[in-house]
């Protein structure tokens, strides 16, 4: 697939200078546009919501609900190009989209990541050339589903086909009655049965394709989740063995390269402790769209994961990213705006602000939250122990959570 490539900088015969567009108005839209902005791009942003963090520093903001003709019809007028800043935007809005403009990523690839049953599916079809496969599995659709689940895949963890993130629709079990009262509690929706597996850590690979299947990626980060959300993220050369990074780095590519993806996509990975020396690898789940995991690339390398998203939809040539810095990344949940009686109070950013190698990414919400996604702190330094160190000061400050051991 091609795609003639849109210049920035450009106005049309109409007049209208040329302008990309995003469905969703969160924190990574946000970024997006910061990144489209910067090169000379006009955008668009299609949210409902009018204090919508990608909204407010955009050029155009649709507010619409995302299936909304009309407001699909005034995106696709503005824009050159669309994306999406998250996967559960309708895959039919996408599709209805793509009769009028080009978007990156199309509805097909995201409608797999919305379902945990097709993105299953997708990681074994193409785990012959992965080389990764996805954890033991069932699908729970119907009581005959469940009744059939294999003993062998308990203890498990019991996942919502759809919508669930950060932890939400998801519940451990241990045997057969927990298993049942667990679907019943999910309003027996469909699910996915995970075998539990012996975990050792949590990666992710974040690579870029274009339209002409020319794709590059950044180096695995090594992840720590708290309570199912994202805590720290580790960004440096040690941060898991190579022969890992390499397979995580190559199946990534590969489960690009099998649905002919078009954007940024992040795999999310399991070490796991299969009695070798550094463990094996399976794959978990896909984003189709940049990560919280990657945030990172904003401060430690020359090319970001939003400057790569902008590229790809665009047509633009993709340069091979490079980590000039060794980088670690605090998530700052809203938590971190309440002292330990609940009482709300502003963090301690002057003494944050005054580390060193510390840059600060708030993303413009105007209400706190406890486990709402407020913003980020990079921390990035000529070495590795110098990062460490003040990544373990700003944790400190804060009271943030997943530094144990570093």
């Amino acid at each position: 697939m091609s795609q003639a490539p849109i210049f920035p900088g450009t106005v049309s015969a109409s007049g209208r200078p040329a302008t990309l567009g995003v469905m969703g108005g969160g924190q990574l839209g946000r970024m997006f546009v910061h990144a489209a902005q910067r090169l000379g791009y006009f955008t668009a942003v299609l949210d409902p919501d009018p204090h919508s963090p990608a909204g407010l520093v955009s050029h155009h903001h649709v507010q619409t609900d995302y299936s909304d003709a009309s407001g699909l019809a005034q995106l696709a007028a503005l824009s050159d190009a669309v994306t999406t800043e998250f996967e559960n935007v309708p895959a039919g809005a996408l599709q209805t989209l793509a009769g009028q403009r080009p978007v990156a990523p199309g509805a097909a690839a995201v409608a797999i990541a919305q379902n945990r049953i097709e993105e299953k599916s997708h990681f074994v079809a193409c785990a012959h050339v992965s080389g990764v496969s996805c954890a033991p599995y069932a699908v729970i659709e119907t009581p005959a589903q469940l009744e059939a689940v294999p003993a062998e895949l308990l203890p498990g963890i019991l996942k919502t086909a759809r919508m669930g993130y950060d932890g939400k629709g998801q519940v451990r079990v241990k045997n057969a009655a927990e298993l049942a009262a667990a679907w019943g509690e999910l309003k027996q929706v469909p699910c996915v049965l995970e075998k539990l597996m012996p975990l050792k850590a949590e990666c992710s690979v974040i690579v870029a394709r274009g339209w002409n299947g020319d794709i590059v990626g950044f180096a695995p980060q090594r992840n720590v989740h708290v309570d199912g959300i994202l805590a720290v993220t580790h960004a440096y050369e040690s941060n898991m063995p190579a022969a890992l990074a390499l397979r995580a780095q190559a199946a990534t590519k590969s489960i690009a390269n099998h649905i002919g993806y078009v954007g940024v996509l992040c795999v999310e990975f399991f070490v796991i402790d299969d009695g070798s020396e550094h463990g094996g690898l399976i794959v978990n789940e896909m984003a189709p769209r940049p990560h919280n995991s990657g945030h990172h690339t904003m401060d430690a390398c020359d090319v970001s994961q939003f400057d790569l998203q902008v590229h790809a939809m665009a047509g633009l040539p993709l340069p091979a990213p490079r980590q000039h810095s060794p980088a670690i990344m605090l998530n700052l949940l809203g938590d971190v705006w309440f002292d330990p009686q609940g009482q709300m109070r502003t963090p301690d950013w002057q003494a944050v602000l005054a580390l060193p190698g510390a840059h600060l990414h708030l993303y413009g919400k105007l209400h706190a939250r406890p486990g709402r996604k407020m913003g980020h702190l990079n921390i990035t330094g000529a070495d590795l122990a110098g990062v460490k160190a003040t990544a373990r000061k700003a944790a400190d400050i804060l009271g943030l959570p997943g530094l144990d051991g570093i």
